[in-house]
């Protein structure tokens, strides 16, 4: 029997996660003649957002756009906190020049910054900037492989690698799989089929769809050692989303900040030595397969 000291800490938690709801149509009545700018809008046209409703998007982009800091941003793209030296290698720059990029991206606020004593620490916003990133991925065009290295490095983010603080990739599907099949969850089979999508889409949260934890999965999950009753209240408690690689759903929300935490804390998971790639250990292996039978091939 695997280990069943529960553990409620994991991954930073956030509370800006909106709900999960089922997608359905809202009507409401007409907006106000003043609600909005026209901005030259002729008879029967719609008239332009409210301003408080407008976004800068261009301000964002342009925080994104620097190479350097967009390798800044995917280093912390799996909710660690990290140093500034740790960032600047990886990144390939001097300590300088990451400060002065960190600052900007704490300006901007896709970055927050802890201290520790003399030590800062940072790490993304949120899970929402996460999600963004990947959306990004989506139109962004390949990067040329020019090496064994980032082959390699490739593999490992398709074969499993965090999605902000939750399992994702081959394993993070194959474990949401495994909990549909095994009655932890229901309300789905998990497959992102994007004819029927009406909100969902790949590298992002799913809205179409909800998921339910079932009386076997309570049971299920409190063996294991995660306590299905002590997750973050102000956090939405099973969310998906759509695996960009995948194309099928892996466990997002506090359940699944609450397990993947739970396979760290076991050895069952480990960090890989580039930014958000994790691997699966022997002793993982064997406990998924006693736990909840999942074969990891």
């Amino acid at each position: 029997m695997p280990n069943t000291d529960r553990t409620t800490a994991g991954p930073p938690r956030t509370t800006n996660d909106p709900t999960t709801a089922p997608a359905r149509a809202v009507s409401g009545p007409a907006a106000p003649e003043n609600a909005g700018v026209r901005a030259g809008k002729g008879p029967g046209e719609r008239a332009a957002e409210p301003l408080k409703h407008q976004t800068d998007i261009a301000r964002v982009a342009a925080l994104i756009a620097d190479p350097s800091r967009a390798r800044i941003l995917k280093c912390l793209a799996d909710g660690r906190a990290l140093p500034a030296g740790a960032l600047a290698g990886e990144a390939g720059i001097g300590a300088a020049t990451a400060s002065a990029h960190l600052a900007k991206l704490v300006e901007g606020e896709l970055v927050t910054v802890e201290r520790s004593g003399r030590h800062r620490y940072y790490r993304l916003h949120g899970p929402d900037v996460s999600a963004a990133l990947e959306a990004l991925a989506l139109i962004a065009p390949p990067q040329r492989i020019t090496s064994l290295k980032q082959s390699n490095r490739t593999n490992a983010l398709h074969r499993s690698r965090t999605c902000y603080d939750h399992l994702a990739g081959r394993l993070g599907v194959a474990l949401m799989r495994t909990l549909l099949e095994r009655g932890v969850l229901t309300g789905h089979d998990g497959v992102h089929r994007p004819r029927e999508a009406v909100r969902d889409r790949p590298s992002a949260y799913g809205r179409d769809i909800r998921y339910e934890l079932t009386e076997t999965g309570r049971a299920t999950l409190t063996e294991l050692g995660v306590d299905p009753d002590r997750l973050p209240p102000r956090r939405p408690a099973i969310r998906y989303c759509v695996d960009w690689s995948e194309h099928q759903h892996h466990l997002a929300g506090g359940l699944g900040a609450a397990l993947t935490a739970r396979l760290f804390a076991l050895d069952w998971v480990r960090w890989g030595a580039s930014p958000r790639v994790v691997h699966l250990t022997d002793r993982g292996a064997e406990g998924l397969e006693r736990s909840l039978g999942l074969v990891v091939g």
